[in-house]
């Protein structure tokens, strides 16, 4: 099946916002017969696509369908690099296996990994992450920065800053950021971030960024567990949100802030995620794999570290912990 062309008609039909696109003229760029145009017509209708015609000028847009796909995307990205290349999924185990993948296979600076629903999504240290059917954005980005691997893992901040900047732009809602990736909304998860990375010993060749993002769920869509802990961006506003305009701001925000990062170094980030930080300033616990540490969060250091003041007059840098931010 000539996936191009199927592409190149609804790109037209976008762009037409609404007036008839000639199918004639696209099988004649492509060596098609009408009939085969046809045929691309009838699988959009299927993937949920209203579409009219006008005789003797062609076919135009009616309704879009709310899913993720490339077009649906396309159609909001103001970015150079970062989402031109998209491959889309109805259903995956999970984002990141393809991602790495992808990175493996030399995919270009800004491929996106995107799927309605994941099998098998996980979080850090290899939680599981719920990942419903057309309900929020389970997405990776493959990131090529020009960064020496220890500045790999300050990219979590990166992205964290620049998922929180594009709900606040989507949205209205000003969401907090948890250390290191958690972002919440009054108190309760909306954000996951997974960073994972493939080096060589003097430099980064990918970062893997997995993002998954609440934002279609009613409080019945997560399972009991999570119910006390986990929202959604729907929850929040109370209304449905565009989840391809969403994750087009998304990249755009992280292509920005990857450029400052790689231009002006950390310290611009660094001031941008304190500004949404729920954590600094606040008395914590610390809870590492094999040590324990109360304290207050005073900042983050320009390597990323959380920066935890001890009763002892102590502060220690903290680079992975779960924190539990105290009453």
């Amino acid at each position: 099946m000539n996936l191009t062309a199927k592409d190149e008609l609804l790109k037209r039909l976008f762009e037409a916002n609404g007036q008839p696109v000639s199918g004639q003229e696209i099988a004649d760029q492509f060596g098609l017969s009408r009939t085969a145009i046809w045929k691309y017509v009838k699988e959009l209708e299927v993937d949920g696509y209203e579409i009219g015609t006008v005789r003797k000028k062609g076919y135009f847009l009616i309704t879009v369908p709310d899913k993720v796909n490339a077009a649906n995307i396309k159609k909001h990205l103001n970015t150079q690099t970062y989402g031109q290349t998209i491959h889309y999924y109805e259903t995956l185990e999970s984002t990141q296996f393809i991602a790495h993948d992808e990175a493996q296979n030399d995919a270009r600076d800004g491929t996106l990994i995107i799927s309605e629903e994941q099998t098998l999504g996980k979080g850090r240290m290899s939680r599981p992450w719920n990942s419903a059917y057309g309900k929020g954005i389970w997405m990776s980005l493959i990131v090529r920065p020009n960064l020496a691997p220890h500045q790999a893992p300050q990219m979590t901040l990166v992205a964290a800053v620049a998922v929180t900047r594009a709900i606040e732009e989507i949205t209205g809602i000003h969401p907090d950021i948890k250390w290191p990736n958690d972002i919440l909304i009054n108190g309760k998860k909306v954000t996951g971030i997974l960073t994972e990375l493939q080096t060589d010993p003097d430099r980064v060749k990918a970062i893997i960024l997995g993002i998954g993002i609440n934002v279609n769920q009613f409080p019945d869509d997560f399972p009991v567990e999570l119910s006390t802990i986990a929202t959604s961006l729907k929850i929040a506003i109370g209304s449905e949100v565009n989840r391809a305009k969403l994750i087009a701001k998304v990249l755009e925000f992280i292509e920005q802030y990857t450029k400052i990062y790689e231009t002006h170094g950390f310290a611009p980030i660094k001031l941008l995620w304190e500004g949404y930080s729920n954590t600094v300033g606040k008395q914590i616990r610390a809870v590492m794999l094999n040590e324990v540490l109360d304290g207050t969060a005073i900042g983050i250091s320009d390597e990323g570290l959380l920066k935890i003041r001890l009763d002892d007059g102590t502060i220690r840098g903290i680079y992975s912990a779960d924190i539990e931010i105290q009453k």
